[in-house]
Parts: C-alpha cells; structure tokens; sequence
C-alpha cells in the first residue's frame, strides 16, 4: 500500500456535485493498493499514519499525532499512485490492484483506523471524484509498506 498523507486544516470529496466526505483539522490520505496488499499491510499503515508525529506541541515542535490532537482523516483511493512512469508517456497500472481485490482492503483501512479511536470519512470507492484541501504547513508525507515488509 502506498500513501500520500497531507496535514490539513479542512479537506473534502465530492461526488457527482455533492459532498459525500469532509473533516476538520487532521489528515488527508490518498491510499494506492497493490496486488500485493493485504490484511497485513493494511493494518500496519493505519498504525503508521495514525501514529505518525507531525502536528506541532505547545513549544511548536513536531511531536503530536492526529491521535493525539483529536484530529480527523479523509481517506480517499488513489489507484494512481501505482501509476509507473519510468517508461514512454503513458503510466503503467498493472501493480495497482483492481476494484474487487482494491475495496475490500481499502475498506479495511478504514476499519483499523476507526479502530484505533481515529474519526474518518471517505470518498466513493471507483468514483469520480473532486477533492478539496487545504495543506497545513503544508506538511506532505509518503507512506509505503513495501518499505516495511
């Protein structure tokens, strides 16, 4: 699983017009899943980004986490993040997982943060969507299991 986290003082996903995600100050997440993903990554992820310090402390230091603030998370997918471009003009998706294999594990995500006491929205799984955020800092992280396992 890769992610694209964003610290963000507002963010939301509309849908065809109509808001169907928003949050407050918190984290902005566009989650790309492999083939390769499974339960396991997904679990190991939503603990990293869940932990992950960079909301400022009193002394304006980078040492909270969004779990710490009572910060929110938008997660939206992002099947483009598998998108590789080292050849010709035109990225290659085939490391991206399809929907059947995409949802269930992005659903997952979901879960174990909500799990971990986070509150999250999200976007429409396979829609077409218009994101809007405002960047904090802008504080902007790249978050990859293949890193880990």
């Amino acid at each position: 699983m890769r992610a694209v986290v964003q610290r963000v003082s507002q963010a939301s996903v509309e849908v065809d017009g109509s808001t169907v995600g928003a949050i407050g100050p918190g984290l902005m997440v566009l989650l790309g899943i492999s083939q390769d993903d499974g339960p396991k990554q997904a679990a190991w992820l939503a603990g990293k980004i869940a932990g992950l310090r960079i909301f400022p402390d009193a002394q304006d230091k980078l040492n909270l986490s969004v779990s710490d603030t009572g910060g929110q998370v938008l997660v939206v997918s992002q099947f483009t993040l598998w998108g590789d471009c080292a050849k010709g003009r035109r990225p290659s998706f085939v490391r991206a997982a399809g929907g059947e294999t995409a949802e269930p594990l992005y659903l997952a995500f979901v879960d174990e943060l909500k799990k971990l006491g986070l509150t999250v929205a999200t976007g429409a799984f396979g829609a077409m969507m218009e994101v809007s955020l405002v960047n904090s800092g802008p504080v902007t992280l790249l978050v990859d299991t293949e890193k880990a396992f």
